[in-house]
């Protein structure tokens, strides 16, 4: 079994969940006491989030790339970086270490195409949803159509990442607005959705949407153990 190298923090309550959905999946597929080796660092998300913010990229990806460094220390043999904003600087954190990345965006497109689906919706961070990094690549390496939600939308999915999930509250008055919002894309023709912030997940599940949802989440966190164990 190799190593995984978990950069979490981005919040803690998401990086609890991968670490969980990892330990869950190895056991499931090796039985017994088997569990995942793994080696975490974690980041002060409270700093990450204030350098976002003030568009202080080049400080936070410095952040990333210290910690991605120690992880390898560490002694993993594979880098997941948990959150799907952070991989705006997955690029500049691989050209500084030696261990592959394995991308978010990647693990998620192989799970939609899968499914045959080509046009999904995108919720997550307003990076996330406006710039160029994860749906620019879902549509220029996967062939996917990404629709995303309008702006006034955004802001509401954005804020509730960040004023909510983030800090573990979960309000259904915010389910409801996120459903409203995955039903407007539907209307807009999208055939599954994904919840491209590693928080979402903590808020919305399958059964509150008909057509597929993509848990970024659970999908990067059940292919680290996919790579972990040489399945693929």
């Amino acid at each position: 079994m190799k190593t995984i190298g978990l950069l979490g923090g981005m919040s803690w309550e998401s990086s609890s969940e991968y670490y969980r959905i990892i330990n869950q999946t190895v056991n499931r597929k090796l039985g017994g006491h088997h569990s995942a080796k793994s080696v975490m660092y974690s980041v002060d998300f409270e700093e990450i989030k204030k350098l976002q913010h003030s568009d202080r990229w080049d400080e936070a990806t410095e952040l990333m790339i210290k910690g991605a460094q120690y992880i390898e220390k560490g002694g993993a043999d594979f880098l997941v970086i948990c959150t799907n904003t952070m991989h705006k600087m997955a690029s500049d954190i691989q050209q500084h270490i030696g261990i592959p990345i394995l991308h978010i965006a990647d693990a998620t497109a192989k799970k939609i195409k899968d499914q045959g689906i080509n046009r999904v919706g995108l919720l997550g961070t307003k990076f996330t949803m406006e710039e160029d990094f994860y749906k620019g690549r879902l549509m220029a390496n996967h062939n996917l159509e990404v629709n995303i939600p309008s702006e006034k939308e955004r802001q509401i999915v954005h804020d509730i990442i960040y004023k909510e999930l983030c800090l573990g509250k979960i309000d259904l008055g915010s389910k409801s607005a996120y459903q409203k919002i995955i039903n407007g894309l539907i209307n807009d023709g999208i055939e599954g959705a994904i919840l491209g912030c590693t928080e979402i997940s903590l808020l919305i599940n399958q059964n509150d949407i008909w057509i597929p949802i993509f848990d970024t989440t659970e999908i990067h966190a059940q292919t680290a153990v996919d790579w972990a164990l040489g399945i693929s």
